[in-house]
């Protein structure tokens, strides 16, 4: 804050006219000032405390995606390994059966790839316009090709239009400076064969193979057509459209790589246990994250000590209800019966909360104990990741979270009104400034003037005093 130059003592008065004004206008402005100190104080706490519960809770919501992650199973029932990776890798779900399967890959399940003729002018040859249509399973793709359009342009329409259905398009330029358009699918099996028509120079029966060696006008399909993965489970025969084969084996999903090397092919043995070691690290996983969440939850809510001794000292949250409701919501997921059948709350488990801190406590002697009983390592996983999207714990956890943790949820909004009182603060703060600038000014000028003053009775009492000292002089020496 500027404020005018106080002189010292007073040449008139002899008064310390910078003290009397600092004093008058630090006594004005001492209950407001310290209004604002201490809301921008308990603001500034509040605005750190919310980024730090919004912090913990991101981090909790992240631990719950992980343990509940499709593609790498933290709560599996079973735990399903393939003795040969190279060939196939396999998962489970929780209606597996513990048990060993011996596979045989004798070819994986391929897409259709489609090339034309080729084009003497490479990729810079003239295609006509029209409408390419590009059909497989009995649905037709089409693809407008405006005038004046090339290979190259084509190609480039083609996956403009068609990136989200599976198909794609390049160009490959031979030795002699001949150009092919190939086309390829990510659809795999039997019948997905593509046909393109609708362009002259690229019609493309997709259905017959080029063979080894095509001529330049020769087109079809690159490598054979599309074919179904063949493999057999214990000596049984399957086939399927996709190199992931689920509902051959009950709970089970294989993942095909590679077809099986030698004569007679060699079989990968899937093995499938019961994964009790695994999903006791997942629940102590589980158990630390929500430990984790809840100290942060009380650090950020209980008063603590002072010097003293006293609970004086308020924390961000200090009597605030949204951090005793979330406790609330996320309690009641815990309690609540879930999805697992038989085994409905993680009680049963050996989970238990502790009544003084109000965590979890896993107890592994509990647990083991429980696992004994047949069927137990699928409750566990349906428990944790439910019969669907919805009902399982992880699910229903997150659930209660989201409304705290969302872009534009409550914990934002309460940012946002924060940001808002700080800022209304500081608009006081600035009122404040001006105020005290403007009184320390108008004090120091009046008390300046009356210094002057001061200063002129003094020297007109001086004067008046000197004329009579010399006037009675006068009169003692006559």
């Amino acid at each position: 804050m500027a404020s005018p130059i106080l002189p010292g003592t007073g040449l008139g008065s002899g008064l310390d006219i910078g003290a009397i004004v600092t004093a008058l206008v630090n006594a004005d402005k001492s209950a407001k000032q310290t209004q604002i100190d201490t809301q921008t104080k308990t603001n500034t706490l509040r605005i750190s405390g919310v980024g730090s519960l919004k912090s913990a809770l991101t981090a909790f919501q992240t631990a719950l995606t992980n343990l509940g992650s499709k593609t790498n199973p933290a709560f599996a029932g079973f735990s399903a390994t393939s003795g040969t990776p190279s060939i196939l890798g396999v998962t489970s779900d929780n209606t597996a059966v513990a048990g060993t399967y011996s596979v045989v890959v004798n070819n994986l399940a391929t897409s259709s790839k489609v090339a034309s003729a080729s084009f003497a002018g490479g990729a810079a040859s003239a295609i006509p316009s029209g409408t390419l249509k590009i059909s497989q399973n009995g649905t037709d793709y089409d693809v407008t090709i405006p005038a004046n359009a090339t290979l190259q342009s084509t190609r480039d329409a083609i996956n403009s239009a068609q990136a989200s259905n599976g198909i794609s398009a390049n160009i490959v330029t031979d030795s002699t400076g001949a150009s092919r358009l190939v086309i390829s699918s990510s659809k795999t099996g039997a019948g997905s064969d593509l046909v393109v028509s609708g362009i002259a120079g690229l019609e493309i029966d997709g259905t017959q193979p080029m063979g080894s060696n095509p001529s330049a006008s020769s087109s079809g399909a690159v490598s054979g057509v599309a074919v179904d993965a063949s493999l057999t489970i214990d000596g049984l025969a399957v086939t399927s459209k996709s190199n992931t084969v689920t509902g051959a084996v009950s709970g089970l999903t294989l993942n095909l790589t590679s077809a099986s090397t030698g004569t007679p092919p060699a079989a990968a043995t899937v093995t499938v246990a019961t994964n009790t070691t695994g999903l006791q690290t997942s629940i102590q996983s589980f158990v630390d994250s929500y430990n984790t969440l809840m100290n942060t939850i009380n650090t950020l809510s209980r008063a603590t000590a002072d010097a003293d001794g006293n609970l004086t000292v308020q924390a961000a949250f200090t009597g605030d209800s949204m951090p005793r409701q979330l406790i609330s919501d996320i309690r009641g997921v815990l309690t609540a019966p879930g999805a697992g059948g038989p085994l409905a709350v993680l009680s049963q488990l050996g989970v238990m909360t502790d009544e003084k801190t109000g965590n979890l406590a896993f107890n592994t002697t509990t647990f083991n104990k429980a696992m004994t009983t047949g069927g137990m390592s699928g409750q566990v996983q349906q428990l944790f990741n439910g019969t669907n999207d919805t009902n399982g714990l992880l699910a229903r956890m997150g659930t209660a979270i989201k409304p705290y943790v969302s872009t534009g949820g409550l914990l934002d909004q309460r940012n946002t009104n924060l940001q808002s009182l700080s800022k209304n603060l500081s608009n006081q703060q600035l009122a404040l400034d001006l105020r005290v600038e403007n009184m320390t000014r108008t004090l120091t000028a009046k008390y300046n003037a009356m210094d002057l003053l001061v200063g002129q009775m003094k020297a007109t009492a001086t004067s008046i005093t000197s004329f009579f000292t010399s006037l009675n002089a006068q009169k003692s020496n006559s």
